[in-house]
This record gives structure tokens, C-alpha cells and sequence, in this order.
């Protein structure tokens, strides 16, 4: 049905939250995941490299081990990320600085050695994770808004560049998602938060795979590209 078997696709940030679980979905529905990780390797997968996104050359060399090994990148999820918040004021050059070059350089970093790939081959899908704080704003987090808000005017930009060439781009901007990124806030907030959502619940990490399986497909998804789904559970409408 999703017409991925035996597709390669590379996401970044597989090991853990979002990433692990589209490396789970991705490979039960046949394809050939590879991923990359900064610490410790998660356990699905066809093919994991400790690299970072913030390095061009690390991941020029992971690009070429994934097509080395497992064959012709067909797909690409650009899901590493991190957060460093604080309000504006308080918002050091040092914080400032690693989130965008984790979640926008990091974007990048990735596509720079694939994506011509794509292009010669005449075959791609690609789907950027970004956020709904990328459309809505939130407070303390002005470097991850402002990383998660460019990922959806690349998106639209290589929508437009890449449809001539059977490439598609798309982009899932998640809401709240239950992962360890959310760990740290206390219950009584948690339930505040809940309250703002039509859903009443987070998002499971599956939840956000399967959007993401969705604008991979071949099948499901070929006459859509350039845009942005959230899936939030109604937060924003």
C-alpha cells in the first residue's frame, strides 16, 4: 500500500523519540532505514553511524556509506533537533547558536550530499520534521521557532525546485508529542497544556511516523509535495 519495500532512507536522529519511531514504522513497512546518532544507537534498523548533523563532512561520509551498502537513497527525514530555551533577554549567543546549527545547519548538512542524487535519478521524497511553534511562536523558545520556521520555507522551496525532477518535499510540524523532550516539565503543567489541546493528550511518537510514512509514500503521497501537515490534535486550527 505505502509501496516502500526495499526503499533506502536515511533519517537523522533515529535512535531515540520521533526518529526511532519512524525508523520502527519505515522498516515494518519494508524499507531500508538508515540512521545516524550522536550517543548510543537504537535497536531498529538496517544500517546505524554515530555522526553529526552539524558536520558537513560527517555527513557527506554517512551519505556515502548508506548508498555503499544498502543502495540509492530514495528518502530523507530531517529529524535531528535539539532545544536550548530561555527568553530572548536571556538567550545566550552559545544557545543561540546550537539550536540553529543543530535544527537548520544540521537540515542542510543532510541534504547537501543526497539531494543532487535525487535529482539525476529523477526519484525522491523528503520530509523535513518541523514543529508547530514554527507557524505559532512560544515563549522562551525563539531559537527553536525561529530553526522550526525555516524548515517550512525550505520545504516549500524544494517543493517547487525539486517537482521537475520527481521530487517531492513535504513538511510534519508535530504538537506537543510525548518523548523525552517533555520529561522534564512538571504534571501540574503537563495537565495545563492538556487542557489546550481539543485531544486532551499528547501525540504518541507513532503518530508522528506515520504522517511522516504517509508523505514518503510513493503510492499515497505522488501528486503531493510543498506542504506542511501538523498534527497536533487540533491545538491549532
Amino acid at each position: 500500500m505505502f509501496g516502500l519495500e526495499g526503499k533506502v532512507i536515511v533519517v537523522t536522529g533515529g535512535n531515540r523519540g520521533i526518529g526511532a519511531a519512524v525508523v520502527e514504522v519505515l522498516e515494518d513497512l519494508g524499507a531500508k532505514v538508515a540512521y545516524n546518532y550522536r550517543s548510543q544507537p537504537g535497536e531498529k534498523g538496517s544500517l546505524a553511524h554515530k555522526c553529526d548533523v552539524t558536520s558537513l563532512e560527517e555527513m557527506q561520509a554517512f551519505a556515502e556509506k548508506v548508498e555503499a551498502e544498502l543502495g540509492p537513497i530514495y528518502g530523507i527525514v530531517a529529524n535531528a533537533g535539539i532545544t536550548a530555551d530561555g527568553l530572548f533577554p536571556r538567550l545566550t549567543p552559545e544557545k543561540w547558536h546550537a539550536v540553529i546549527d543543530a535544527n537548520l545547519n544540521g537540515v542542510y548538512n543532510t541534504f547537501n550530499p543526497i539531494i543532487p542524487k535525487m535529482y539525476e535519478r529523477k526519484e525522491g521524497a523528503i520530509v523535513m520534521i518541523s514543529s508547530i511553534v514554527g507557524e505559532h511562536g512560544n515563549i522562551g523558545q525563539a531559537n527553536y521557532a525561529t530553526a522550526k520556521a525555516a524548515l517550512i520555507g525550505l520545504g516549500k522551496t524544494l517543493g517547487l525546485e525539486g517537482a521537475r525532477y520527481n521530487v517531492r518535499a513535504n513538511v510534519v510540524a508535530p504538537g506537543f508529542t510525548a518523548t523525552d523532550m517533555l520529561k522534564g516539565i512538571p504534571d501540574k503543567v503537563v495537565d495545563k497544556i492538556k487542557l489546550t489541546i481539543p485531544m486532551r493528550r499528547f501525540a504518541d511518537a507513532k503518530e508522528i511516523a506515520w504522517a511522516t510514512a504517509f508523505f514518503l509514500s510513493p503510492t499515497l503521497s505522488s501528486y503531493t509535495t510543498g506542504q506542511v501537515l501538523a498534527v497536533d490534535g487540533g491545538r491549532h486550527t
